[in-house]
């Protein structure tokens, strides 16, 4: 079972960063897509970031594609953490439209062809809430 946490939400204000991590144990395949989304209430879950994450015995060897929603493309880094294997969300330039739930999500298989459909991912962690004010 792909276990999914996140961490590193809070408050900031406008212009402002932030790092979220994604803890990821018991991948399900060899390659994986780990996304970040992000929510509204009452709105749709929206793709931010992804990245392909190869792995062998739950450790990741190496690192494929990333994928940006073009809205984050420029502040927003996915990578890989390499002291820990946590794949973190770096935001940089924070706008109080940044301001949702962010969620770490686990495709097992590449990116390719599901990012940014939140249907397509099968582990989901628990949310953490970033607010950003202006």
């Amino acid at each position: 079972r792909v276990n999914v946490v996140e961490s590193g939400g809070g408050s900031v204000q406008a212009g402002g960063s932030l790092r979220l991590s994604c803890a990821v144990s018991g991948y399900a395949a060899n390659d994986n897509c780990v996304a970040w989304f992000r929510q509204i209430p009452g709105k749709d879950r929206e793709g931010v970031a992804a990245i392909e994450v190869y792995t062998a015995a739950d450790m990741i060897y190496a690192l494929g594609s990333t994928y940006y929603s073009p809205s984050v493309e420029g502040r927003f880094t996915i990578s890989q953490d390499k002291t820990d294997d946590r794949i973190n969300l770096q935001m940089d330039s924070l706008t109080p439209e940044d301001s949702a739930m962010f969620y770490c999500a686990v495709h097992s298989g590449v990116c390719g062809g599901h990012w940014p459909e939140s249907s397509e991912y099968t582990s989901w962690g628990q949310g953490t809430q970033v607010a950003v004010s202006s």
